[in-house]
């Protein structure tokens, strides 16, 4: 096979499994594959532990176990045959660029998804319990393909410093409750605090609020410790929690905000923006989910609003044609500028994630911001001059001038 053509199927090979974009099709099946195999093989591992199963279906777990892992292992073979393209890793050479690769993360647990099937078989240990865990540690390859998942993982990284000093105050705490515990029920119940390491459990169980019941503190003084120690845990334990659900919703946001504020910048009407009058507008946005066969506009309806595909197909209806419009592609933009009527109608192809901006909206940002109202009405005009949109469309060339902003508000 000539180079030209292997290295055209290598960089295919990449894209499918490492760049995934959404609107790559082949990519988006290709991923939902995997993951459709990564949720059988577990369910196969998780329902051969039931003995009744086990007896009844011991040639179809084995089965799927054999194909699962032989798929697997052809993925991380794939993956490390293309490590070299990875943007990190393409000035190092192909074999340091594998080695370094293999030490990922997720390169290991790529590895741990089928290695230990194949240890298991080679070495005739199938029935270790072990090996059983290992396999199970392939739900960790779920998180490759959860943009959720990324997300948390960002959020925990970029809080590392806050979580370990809380960590440290947690320790803190556990050494002197156990201290003081130690040495209030050391003599009483020397079985149970006779040390601090013993009395370091009972710090454990109750600052997480726990309480086994198993270690209790029998004295007066005990027991009044063990209730501000109690008070402390609701605290601490309270902390990493609130620092990694707003760090989570931190990350979530930004990355909403990124993505559409690369749709919002290819819109012509905002082509022109700086920064901050595309941050204006992309804080104005809402978000739809339409089902496939949902009609998001009807012709002849009020136009209220404008849309922005995030993921999906839609189809225009108009009169002497029909358009397809597809991810990051924008419909309705003329409407936000006057209530008027559509011209066709909108049907969603497939399931689609839509962002709307309200006319009413963007008309008190025109307000607010002369520059802006100025530049959207010089790019409304030449769209309707150049497009023809008539009055019974979205917008006439006349209502242009009569949205609001500082051309109504005695501005020259």
């Amino acid at each position: 096979m000539p180079s030209g053509s292997l290295l055209r199927i290598k960089q295919r090979v990449y894209d499918l499994l490492e760049l995934a974009s959404p609107g790559d099709r082949m990519a988006t099946a290709a991923n939902r594959v995997i993951v459709l195999i990564i949720v059988v093989n577990l369910s196969a591992v998780v329902l051969e532990t039931v003995p009744h199963y086990a007896r009844a279906y011991g040639r179809l777990f084995l089965a799927v176990e054999l194909v699962t892992v032989l798929m697997f292992a052809t993925e991380y073979l794939l993956r490390l045959w293309v490590a070299d393209l990875h943007g990190p890793f393409r000035r190092i050479g192909p074999v340091r660029a594998r080695l370094r690769f293999m030490l990922q993360p997720s390169a290991i647990v790529d590895l741990l998804a089928f290695a230990p099937t194949i240890l298991g078989f080679v070495l005739d240990i199938w029935d270790l319990n072990v090996l059983a865990v290992f396999r199970l540690l392939r739900f960790l390859k779920l998180s490759r393909y959860s943009p959720g998942m990324g997300s948390l993982v960002q959020a925990v990284t970029s809080e590392r410093r806050a979580l370990t000093a809380s960590a440290v105050v947690m320790a803190g705490l556990i050494v002197s409750a156990a201290s003081l515990m130690h040495a209030i029920e050391g003599e009483v119940q020397p079985d149970r605090f006779g040390s601090i390491p013993l009395a370091m459990y009972w710090a454990v169980t109750t600052l997480s609020t726990v309480g086994y019941g198993d270690v209790v503190p029998v004295t007066g003084a005990g027991k009044a410790l063990a209730g501000v120690v109690m008070l402390f845990g609701f605290c601490m334990f309270a902390l990493p929690v609130g620092i990694i659900a707003t760090a989570f919703a931190r990350e979530i946001h930004q990355r909403d905000f990124v993505v559409t504020w690369g749709m919002v910048a290819r819109v012509p009407l905002f082509a022109e923006l700086n920064a901050a009058e595309i941050a204006d507008v992309t804080r104005l946005l809402s978000a739809q989910s339409v089902e496939a066969g949902t009609v998001i506009t009807y012709a002849g309806e009020p136009a209220h609003c404008m849309y922005f595909i995030a993921s999906g197909t839609v189809e225009i209806d108009l009169p002497d044609e029909k358009v397809r419009l597809s991810d990051g592609a924008f419909f309705g933009e003329i409407a936000v500028l006057r209530k008027a009527t559509r011209s066709a109608d909108v049907v969603a192809l497939t399931p689609c994630r839509l962002m709307l901006l309200d006319a009413t909206d963007l008309q008190h940002l025109m307000a607010k911001n002369h520059t802006l109202a100025d530049h959207i009405r010089h790019v409304a005009r030449a769209r309707v001059a150049r497009e023809g949109v008539t009055p019974k469309g979205d917008i006439a060339a006349e209502e242009i001038d009569a949205a609001p902003g500082p051309a109504t508000e005695g501005r020259t």
